[in-house]
Order: structure tokens, then sequence, then C-alpha cells
């Protein structure tokens, strides 16, 4: 590649997935619905993605996590075509939105980001109870807790900020987000999901991220939480009965058997529907799959289908 951002198909989508943290059935959902992106197609009609739709996709990633609807974000994007073109020329650099398009979801995300950062723990407070009143649980948590945790991330891994730094973050996150469960949950006499994270999975706050949607969508929920082996969700299958289970995987299992852990979950989900979501899940969606499991991706209109195909009565 030159001075020009290549247009010529050479990533399959999966490895697409791999590169933006998109996942695959997102790319084609986008794609159908809004034009973006555009790969090519192969004879076998396999999708070929240029190193241009690469950066159309981190494009359409960051203003999403700024709080901007995917449509609305596919809307900028094509008619933001020359500066896409120009922006990916220069080195590839994942591009931020101007400032007419910041947004009350972005700023609160910096409020949270600036506190984590000077290890405030009444400004993370304060910036979390400001973040509140802008919404929904589930859209707050979508725009605000979820990119800036993502973040934190980032700069963690960058050597930008401490492992305390994280721990302060992902603590004050998930502790605010588990209390909006607790204020949420529907009658007692609702459809019933049992969520819990993978065993050696300590990203707990996707989890919850989920069980938001699920109680609006209304399921009751319990959720088990980080690390759960296959022998407790059975237990907890065997005692609550629940309609449907749900395993949240960010990174895929470190584990010396993946095969086994696998068999393990499949055995113990007992016949019941069970769904596999997170970032993780994508690179295990055949083995799962072939273990009667539903694999979503972070399409939240795809999981409200899965979910009512699973549990309809």
């Amino acid at each position: 590649m030159s001075n020009e951002v290549s247009k010529s198909g050479r990533y399959r989508i999966r490895v697409v997935s791999e590169m933006t943290g998109i996942p695959s059935a997102t790319l084609r959902a986008w794609e159908r619905r809004y034009g973006i992106p555009s790969p090519q197609r192969t004879a076998s009609s396999y999708r070929l993605y240029s190193d241009f739709d690469v950066e159309t996709v981190r494009q359409m990633r960051d203003l999403c996590d700024q709080g901007v609807s995917p449509s609305e974000a596919a809307r900028m994007l094509k008619q933001r075509g020359a500066t896409i073109s120009q922006r990916a020329r220069h080195a590839m650099t994942p591009p931020v939105a101007d400032a007419h398009m910041r947004t009350p979801w972005s700023i609160a995300v910096d409020r949270i980001l600036d506190a984590v950062q000077a290890f405030d723990p009444e400004a993370l407070a304060e910036s979390t109870r400001h973040a509140l009143c802008l919404g929904p649980a589930r859209s707050v948590f979508q725009y605000v807790f979820a990119p800036a945790q993502r973040e934190v991330g980032n700069l963690w891994h960058a050597g930008k900020i401490t492992v305390a730094h994280e721990h302060l973050a992902s603590e004050h996150l998930t502790g605010v987000a588990r209390d909006l469960l607790k204020l949420m949950q529907p009658s007692a006499d609702g459809r019933l999901a049992l969520l819990a994270c993978f065993d050696e999975e300590q990203h707990v706050l996707p989890l919850y991220g989920s069980a938001l949607y699920f109680v609006e969508w209304g399921f009751r929920t319990v959720v088990m939480g980080a690390r759960t082996p296959a022998e407790a969700l059975a237990e907890g299958i065997r005692r609550l009965d629940p309609d449907l289970v749900g395993l949240s995987v960010t990174l895929p299992p470190q584990v010396p058997d993946v095969t086994a852990l696998l068999d393990a979950y499949g055995a113990a989900c007992q016949g019941r529907p069970w769904v596999v979501g997170g970032r993780g899940a994508e690179p295990l969606r055949a083995p799962l799959e072939a273990r009667g499991a539903t694999v979503v991706g972070l399409d939240l209109n795809e999981l409200r289908g899965v979910l009512g195909k699973l549990t309809r009565r």
C-alpha cells in the first residue's frame, strides 16, 4: 500500500471480525441493512473485505460506541465518503467523531475516563450518577458503561494506566450495573434466564449488561457471575429450572482441553436452550453449535429474536 488505501478484497469475514472486534453476524447485518461495508464476493460467494472496508467498519464501530445509532452512523459515513478516504490515507488511524458530532453519551464516557485516570472514586461516582440521567439503564450501559470499560482496558494495555485504575473502574461500573439489575427485575411469574460467565472468565460487566436487556424483554434473571464452572451451572439449573441459560465469554478459554469444557457446559444445560455471547464466542461458534448452543453477536435485534424463538411456548 502506498498513498492509497487498497480497495481490493483481501480478508475473509472472520479475519475482519478479529481485526475490528465486531462479530461476523453484525458485519453481515450492517451490510444487509445499511450497505456498509460493501465487500467483494468470490466466485463461491465468500465475502472479501479490503483495507478500505476494514477502516469503514472501524469508523462505524467508533461512532456507535459514542452513542450514534447504527443507521445514523451509516448515513454519516456515506455522506462523508471523501473524508473517510482522506483519513484512511494517513496511517489508517481509527477516527474520532468531529466535535459537532459529540453526544451526551460520549461526553459521559469522557467524564468517567477522566475520573478513572485521576484515580478519583468520588468523581467516578459523580460521573456515573450523571450518566444514569441520560436515558434507560440499558442505553446507559450500551453507550456509556461498555465503551468506557473498553477504553479503560485499552489504556491499561497501552501502559497509560495501571491495573489499580482498571480494577477501580471495573468494580465501580459492575456495582452500578448490579444495582440497576436489582431494581429492574420483573415479576416472579415471568420467564427465567440463568446467566453466568465461562470458567476462568473474569470479565463480568458484559454479563450484567446482557442481563439488563434480558429484564427489559421480560425475563427474570439470576446471575451466577464470573468463573462459573460447569458443575456449578448444572446445580443452578437443577435447582432453578430456568427457561434459558446464557453464558458470556470475552476471551476464548485458556484451558488445556477446550473440547472437554464445552462438552461439560452442553451436558450441564440438560437439553435446555442455551445462548453463548461475548467477543470470545465467535471463535468457538462451530464447536458450540455442534453441542446445541446458539452463538449470538453484539447485534441486539439478533439477540432478541433468538431469545424469542428459543423460549417460545
